[in-house]
């Protein structure tokens, strides 16, 4: 299908702004369970009203922009407790998330107002001590401090009014030792019930056994065994060789579907089986087949925090995040700092062809930062077009890409001296008067973790809010890029690249220009004179097609269709 497209993006930058529980490459734990939360019922008889939107810019709207029709969607990360607080008791809830809805989704592809977001991922909802909740006391209600199971419901009726899905994270390798299985699980171990169904619920063994190795252990009182818990001893691991834990997590799964979600982020899923990455893909290749059963058109993501050659063992299953693409060191952020944007795309093609060839609907999931890593805008400075570039990389390409609550703004957060992840799950920065508060332990200071908030960058042209709502739009304008094949362009001698995406018949032309100058493509000699038409573009300075010569300003994408 082909979608004829007058109108170029051009950006002026004005310099306003400068530049799971917690879990490290290996399982070093989530932050202590006990972290305090608030667990009271919120009094919504004394609930402020939804905060007054600010007067936001319109941003030109290509023409061709569509709904997003299948899986591979733009997703926002919302750290539910820090996003914005509805009923001022300084915790972040659902309602607050309906009441942004028309920031990031307004429910109309034409009017260029919202961030145009097309999936929500939600940290965890389910009742928990910690702050965090990646230990759920109970996996069948939502904590009463983020609001009711009626809210949930009711945001994910307005979801999908609006064409966007959304996806609970589901943390079911542990749970809390306030879940009502360890509770029944305990007192079988004490009774020595072993014909309890729950005597096996989660991981153990007996004094005199060998300990697993490698594997973390705490004593269970009134007995000589020992539970596992890898990640803290507040979080017992459940026993994936029991079947009524199989069955217990697959009817959880079920009930939350029932709900109206359309899917989930899966934590930690590389530790249902400690060190034995084979059995938990069996584990997960029959859990989401089940549920795929289910729901055919399930959206399942694993984090899989590892290299690549683990992470894609598990993509017979579901897709994964795509690590190699996150943080300072990742894919996205060295290419964007004038790296070689050839070497990028060449691995896209690389993890497209290894992961389709496990499972032909399989895709990536980049990302630059979510709520275990330090935010994006702590190394990719605006001023020198690093940031901007990051966005292009990551959305003006293929698969389902995740933003991070927040980097649309440019937020910092780092876990700096206190070692503490609340210090990257900061509250967001509306900058309206939303009264939702930092997370409790978070010691990052105000004054420093962004330099414009979202009311002051709604209305600015130049703002890095309104370039990301471009970028996705020249996204939705070019469906190509998110649903076609891929194929990577190696150029030489320049560190501007970019790739050719082919559906339904029609092609577009994708180009990325890293570095830090100009730079001059003769498209007929490169084979590429059929991209004869700039569909748009995004960047520091211009993009100009003259003939079959096209000409990138530095830190600049653009994208060319057949004409």
């Amino acid at each position: 299908m082909k979608r004829v497209i007058a109108l170029c993006l051009a950006l002026l930058l004005l310099g306003l702004l400068a530049g799971c529980a917690d879990k490290p490459a290996a399982p070093t734990g989530t932050e202590p369970a006990g972290t305090p939360g608030s667990t009271a019922a919120p009094d919504t008889t004394a609930a402020p009203e939804a905060p007054a939107p600010a007067e936001e810019l319109a941003v030109p709207v290509p023409a061709g922009v569509v709904p997003a029709a299948d899986n591979n969607r733009v997703f926002y990360e919302i750290f539910v407790g820090s996003f914005s607080d509805s009923d001022g008791d300084g915790i972040g809830d659902l309602r607050g998330v309906i009441n942004r809805m028309d920031y990031l989704n307004d429910g109309d592809p034409q009017s260029g107002k919202s961030l145009g977001i097309e999936g929500i991922w939600l940290s965890p909802i389910f009742p928990s001590n910690s702050y965090h909740k990646y230990d759920a006391n109970d996996y069948y209600s939502v904590d009463p401090a983020f609001g009711t199971l009626e809210d949930l419901k009711e945001l994910a009726a307005l979801c999908r009014a609006r064409n966007v899905k959304l996806i609970l994270d589901l943390a079911i390798n542990h749970t809390s030792r306030m879940h009502p299985w360890f509770n029944s699980f305990v007192q079988a171990h004490r009774s020595g019930a072993k014909d309890d169904p729950y005597y096996n619920f989660y991981s153990f063994y007996t004094k005199g056994e060998s300990a697993p190795a490698g594997r973390s252990f705490a004593a269970l009182s009134g007995t000589e065994d020992y539970y596992e818990c890898n990640f803290d001893g507040g979080m017992p691991e459940l026993n994936y060789d029991c079947e009524e834990v199989r069955q217990a997590v697959l009817e959880v799964a079920k009930f939350w579907l029932d709900q109206g979600v359309d899917g989930f982020r899966f934590d930690a899923a590389k530790y249902l089986y400690y060190g034995d990455n084979n059995a938990s893909v069996g584990f997960w290749v029959w859990y989401l087949d089940q549920l795929r059963a289910y729901k055919p058109d399930l959206y399942a993501v694993g984090e899989v925090w590892d290299g690549d050659g683990v992470t894609q063992l598990y993509y017979p299953a579901m897709n994964c995040f795509d690590f190699s693409t996150s943080q300072a060191e990742g894919l996205i952020a060295s290419t964007a700092q004038q790296g070689n944007a050839n070497h990028y795309t060449a691995y896209v093609q690389d993890y497209l062809e290894k992961v389709k060839s496990q499972r032909e609907d399989a895709n990536i999931v980049p990302f630059i930062a979510n709520h275990d890593t330090d935010r994006a805008a702590g190394f990719l400075p605006l001023h020198n077009g690093s940031a901007q570039m990051a966005a292009n990389l990551l959305i003006l390409g293929p698969g389902s890409p995740f933003l991070y609550y927040g980097e649309e703004l440019g937020m910092r957060g780092s876990r700096g001296g206190a070692n503490t992840d609340a210090n990257r799950r900061l509250a967001m920065v509306w900058g309206d008067g939303d009264t939702v508060a930092d997370p409790k332990g978070s010691t990052y200071p105000a004054d420093v973790r962004a330099d414009a908030t979202a009311a002051q960058q709604l209305g600015q042209e130049g703002s890095l809010y309104n370039y990301y709502k471009k970028v996705i739009l020249l996204r939705q304008a070019n469906p190509e890029i998110a649903m076609g094949s891929y194929a990577a362009l190696q150029l030489a001698d320049t560190k501007a690249g970019g790739f050719i995406s082919e559906w339904n018949g029609s092609r577009v032309l994708v180009l990325h220009n890293p570095s830090g100058s100009a730079v001059t493509l003769d498209l007929a000699a490169l084979g590429l004179a059929e991209f004869t038409q700039l569909s748009g573009f995004v960047g520091l300075g211009e993009v100009k097609l003259e003939g079959s010569t096209v000409s990138l300003d530095a830190q600049s994408s653009a994208v060319l269709r057949v004409g």
